[in-house]
């Protein structure tokens, strides 16, 4: 539905995105994640054909979005950062005037203006001048202006931002509902809501898109950084915790909270591998005792950070290997261990909003 090969943008000498690469089929919501001034919204632009790109292609539908800009817009919808409002307007007759100039059949306008306004939950503002309206409801009728003539994709740049809580959860619903119907793309800083809305993720960094995959094959990609964090009686050989395949590293934990009997390790995992069993067998089988052995597992803010504080990408094909592995390896059966009674399981953290200092933003300041 949505392709996007080798964009480029560049300001003078100084590029704002740099050979962006990825893809959008139908009915899936990708998350363009990256940190402000990365280059998001100038692909965003360049995607709902406001901003021509200095090389590469772009495709909504199969159209051209340069050579056939017309066509891309009428099967596009676009709710920039701040929403393009008439204050003094109502609800309804703004969304009325939205569908005209959007081409929508004088005969068919009342009907996608009711549609829209009964998705977006705002039927009881019809009438309502939008200048009264508070933020999250702006923010809906902003949504509504781009599905109104309803198009099969839709770009949203940083809907939430501003939002208070409940307005949050309240959108991200509404995009929700909007996917299978709708092919859509996410824009956006906010780590929640690539994680709670997303099926598919782009990160863009320094103008480059550096990953592309689901959200769970991103961290499985970055799994030989996650592990186990055991606490035992004794002091255990470690070099006996390296015998066992898929244990890449053993480190010693200073916790001075530790009685003088116990100690703590933690066991960095190769790609792939889960030996939990294997080893909550071998502390067990020497006689000591376990007192806790607790999974660490990467999550999508470790993906970002990783991606977005250094060099590097992560290697798709690796990636698929490495979460087909990690799919084979739970549909195992195995005999529980001895030790599982002693074993507790942490979850993870929800991920938080990361907001890095700017990179380089482009001359024009639509680099973000």
């Amino acid at each position: 539905m949505i392709e996007v090969e080798h964009l480029s943008k560049v300001y003078g000498s100084t590029p704002a995105i740099q050979d962006i690469t990825f893809s959008v089929e139908k009915g899936e919501i990708l998350g363009f994640l990256g940190p402000n001034g990365a280059g998001k919204t100038t692909t965003m632009r360049i995607l709902t054909g406001y901003l021509p790109a200095t090389s590469g292609t772009a495709k909504i539908a199969g159209f051209d979005v340069h050579e056939n800009s017309m066509e891309v817009r009428q099967r596009i919808g676009y709710l920039p950062e701040t929403p393009p409002l008439y204050p003094d307007m109502t609800v309804e007759g703004f969304l009325t005037f939205v569908a005209r100039i959007k081409g929508v059949a004088a005969g068919d306008r009342s009907q996608r203006v009711e549609s829209a306004m009964k998705r977006c939950n705002i039927l009881e503002k019809r009438k309502v001048l939008i200048r009264k309206l508070s933020k999250g409801f702006r923010q809906r009728v902003g949504i509504a202006q781009a599905i109104v003539h309803d198009p099969p994709a839709i770009v949203l740049d940083e809907p939430t931002v501003g939002l208070d809580p409940r307005q949050i959860i309240e959108v991200r619903n509404l995009i929700k509902s909007l996917a299978g119907e709708h092919t859509i793309i996410l824009s956006t800083h906010i780590l929640p809501e690539v994680s709670m809305t997303c099926n598919k993720v782009a990160i863009i960094n320094r103008g480059r898109v550096v990953a592309t995959n689901t959200p769970e094959q991103l961290m499985t990609a970055l799994a030989g950084e996650s592990g186990y964090e055991l606490e035992v009686e004794g002091r255990f050989d470690q070099a006996r915790l390296l015998q066992i395949p898929g244990v890449k590293a053993v480190d010693a934990l200073v916790d001075e909270t530790l009685p003088e009997n116990r100690s703590k390790l933690r066991l960095t995992l190769e790609a792939g591998h889960d030996p939990g069993r294997e080893i909550a067998a071998m502390i067990v089988g020497s006689g000591l005792g376990l007192y806790e052995l607790r999974r660490t597992r990467v999550s999508l803010e470790d993906v970002f950070l990783e991606l977005t504080t250094e060099e590097k990408t992560i290697n798709l094909a690796e990636a698929d290997q490495a979460y087909e592995r990690a799919q084979a390896a739970q549909r195992e059966p195995s005999e529980p261990a001895e030790a599982d009674n002693s074993t507790s399981q942490r979850s993870d953290p929800d991920p938080t909003a990361i907001n890095p200092s700017p990179a380089d933003a482009d001359p024009e300041g639509d680099a973000r």
